[in-house]
């Protein structure tokens, strides 16, 4: 599940959870147009040649992708070891978890 390209777009938010058993899964780099806005050290990074190549793209929106996808691919990292259910794996669900009032 760890380089689970449809999981990582189900944290992201965009697949619904209703679409994981009907979304053929994938390994992450065979989906290389979002696999290359993952920066991180332990991630061998990705090359896209052509029109979807984020070295052609805006910088403002490739760093903003870079952030999200980076910080989408952590958290696919980390939910297995985490015990909690599907539908708390989006980022969407984290990020309410952390601004809650304590």
């Amino acid at each position: 599940m760890i380089d689970s390209d449809l999981y990582l777009r189900y944290i992201l938010g965009e697949v619904e959870s209703g679409q994981l058993m009907a979304i053929p899964e994938r390994h992450l780099r065979c989906n290389p147009v979002i696999a290359q806005f993952i920066v991180a050290p332990e991630f061998l990074p990705v090359f896209v040649e052509g029109p979807f190549d984020k070295r052609q793209l805006d910088a403002n929106d490739v760093a903003r992708r870079e952030e999200r996808t980076t910080r989408g691919w952590r958290r696919l990292q980390e939910v297995r070891g985490l015990g909690v259910a599907i539908n708390e794996y989006p980022l969407s669900n984290e990020e309410k978890r952390k601004n809650a009032p304590r």
